[in-house]
């Protein structure tokens, strides 16, 4: 899966921005197969705009160096 960063979170509002706008023209003009490849497009803009905000909000886990374990033979 991959991750937005959290920085880009002013970006992601801007694609929400003209995706709105791109919506209210094809809504005049009829389009519903673009409405709908919008409105499908704004979902999951959206829910990746708020898994990283959750994401954001977690601290860090430092997981550490990985060693070779001990009396265990590698085959």
């Amino acid at each position: 899966m991959l991750h937005v960063n959290p920085k880009m979170l002013p970006r992601l509002a801007e694609l929400e921005s003209d995706l709105l706008d791109r919506r209210a023209r094809a809504e005049a003009e009829g389009w519903a197969g673009e409405i709908e490849g919008i409105d499908l497009t704004l979902s999951f803009l959206r829910a990746k705009r708020d898994e990283t905000q959750r994401r954001d909000q977690r601290p860090p886990v430092d997981l550490g160096i990985p060693k070779p374990r001990r009396g265990r033979e590698n085959p």
